[in-house]
């Protein structure tokens, strides 16, 4: 369904999750592809529209799901909706440390070098040790579903992206594309080893030339 972006058009009804638990991940690339700008955050490219869908989407996800190296990199305050944090090597962004309790879980693998810190730091129950060397993401989904977390959102970064969907977890894929052409050496939205995930294309909403493309993954 293509739409074009105006006063009668429902937001909310064109990005509702489907009755079951799902993860959509959301990012933004400019036309030749680059994830990021200049600065090397993706807020050097985004506009006022992929704004506003961006913001739609934390409000009808119940937790973010978000690379540890994006949340430092993209600066994440601490947010109403509950933050788990990727990493494989178990340290807590500085943002998120004096976060209150619960607000911030951190998913991380046995290995992890400061996965003790992160214990003290988040507490116990709210870091997740899932898997030896890399963080299982099924169990992950699994594990935030049981603690009723159903929705789930996910801003990246590429790395996570690119194992989200390699590990079969993520069901959609919202990507933005702003009508600018930038140059240079920049990230794509997924970075890492190749996979080869089909998608199937259910809305694309344009305004002034930015696309808003839903795509859902094909199983």
């Amino acid at each position: 369904m293509r739409v074009l972006l105006g006063e009668d058009t429902d937001l909310p009804e064109l990005y509702a999750a489907p009755d079951q638990p799902w993860l959509r991940v959301n990012m933004v690339s400019t036309v030749d592809g680059a994830a990021t700008g200049e600065d090397g955050t993706s807020r050097s490219i985004n506009n006022g529209v992929d704004k506003m869908v961006f913001d739609l989407l934390r409000e009808l996800a119940d937790a973010l799901v978000v690379g540890a190296g994006t949340i430092r990199i993209e600066g994440y305050a601490v947010g109403r909706k509950p933050l788990v944090v990727v990493s494989r090597t178990g340290s807590v962004p500085p943002t998120q440390r004096e976060a209150g309790a619960g607000k911030v879980l951190m998913a991380t693998v046995s290995t992890a070098p400061y996965v003790d810190e992160a214990r003290e730091i988040l507490g116990r129950d709210n870091v997740l040790v899932l898997g030896s060397h890399r963080v299982d993401l099924a169990r992950l989904k699994d594990e935030l579903v049981l603690r009723g977390y159903r929705h789930l959102l996910s801003e990246g970064g590429p790395h996570l992206l690119r194992d989200l969907l390699d590990q079969g977890v993520a069901d959609e894929l919202d990507a933005t594309v702003v009508p600018r052409v930038i140059g240079g050496s920049h990230r794509r939205i997924t970075d890492g080893p190749p996979v080869e995930i089909p998608l199937r294309l259910t809305t694309l909403v344009e305004e002034e030339g930015t696309l808003l493309a839903r795509w859902f993954v094909e199983r």
